[in-house]
């Protein structure tokens, strides 16, 4: 899952990976890759994530310029939950808060 505005979010906060890391209870190394996109994460390590930046988890997934791009899976309760689209997120969302 991409998260796009993961670094930008992090320097606005004045976080870093380290405290970040800590944060979410996630190794510096998995936080780095997760930052970098090169490792998918799922959900609850999303919402950690958004928490401990202190954003809704939907920030997390739109472009600095404001248009949304979401393409990704999450996996819930062993469930795999496609995300194509904001409306995929929200009703997994819905889903959680349940």
């Amino acid at each position: 899952m991409n998260i796009l505005r993961l670094k930008e979010l992090m320097k606005e906060k004045g976080i870093n990976n380290i405290e970040l890391s800590n944060e979410v209870g996630l190794s510096i190394t998995s936080m780095s890759r997760i930052i970098n996109n090169s490792q998918s994460t799922g959900f609850d390590n999303l919402l950690k994530i958004a928490t401990a930046l202190d954003v809704d988890i939907r920030e997390l997934f739109k472009s600095s310029k404001g248009s949304e791009m979401i393409n990704g899976f999450v996996e819930y309760k062993g469930v795999i939950h496609r995300i194509l689209s904001r409306k995929d997120l929200d009703t997994l969302i819905d889903l959680i808060d349940e």
